[in-house]
Formats: structure tokens, C-alpha cells, sequence
């Protein structure tokens, strides 16, 4: 099941799987608003490349100014298209 698709700043059409909708709920409890990974994905302060992988991984960065901190979504692209791996808040733009 798909929670959301959305096309990203660059154009390209991502989507939130139920199954790393749950994981972000469970594993990093501060994310639970859907709007703000939306946001996050369509104005971007910045989007870096995963050291790890970085022919397929991005990394969306907007800051909140009430946590003091950054939402980071992790994007996945395959043929073309991306899934949000996971996302949580952060201190740091890596």
C-alpha cells in the first residue's frame, strides 16, 4: 500500500510505502506529520548524496525552527522513481 506519491524539487515522482511508514512511526516517533516529509521533499534547504550509496540515495534536509533541527528523508530511486526509505529529525546536513 502507498500512503503518498509526490513529485520531488527535481521533478521526480516519490512515494511513502505503508511498510516504511510504519518504520518511521515506530523507530523515530518525532516524525508523524506526512505534510512535513511532503514539504521536506518538495522545498528541500538542501539534498545531499548517500556517502553509502550514492549512484541511488538522496538525502532531503528542510529545517524546523520549533525542533531546533532538521527533518532528513532518505529517497531511494529505482528505474526512475523513488521510495522514502526512512526519515527523522537531526542535528546535522550530512
Amino acid at each position: 500500500m502507498v500512503i503518498f506519491e509526490i513529485q520531488d524539487k527535481t521533478g521526480k515522482w516519490v512515494y511513502l510505502p505503508q511498510k516504511q511508514w510504519t518504520h518511521i512511526r515506530q523507530d523515530h516517533p518525532g516524525v508523524q506529520d506526512i505534510e512535513e516529509i511532503k514539504n521536506t521533499l518538495e522545498n528541500p534547504l538542501i539534498i545531499n548524496e548517500s556517502k553509502y550509496d550514492p549512484e541511488k540515495v538522496r538525502y532531503y534536509y528542510r529545517y524546523n525552527k520549533e525542533k531546533r533541527r532538521y527533518l532528513m528523508v532518505a529517497v531511494k530511486y529505482l528505474n526512475g522513481k523513488g521510495f522514502i526509505i526512512t526519515a527523522y529529525y537531526t542535528r546535522n546536513l550530512s
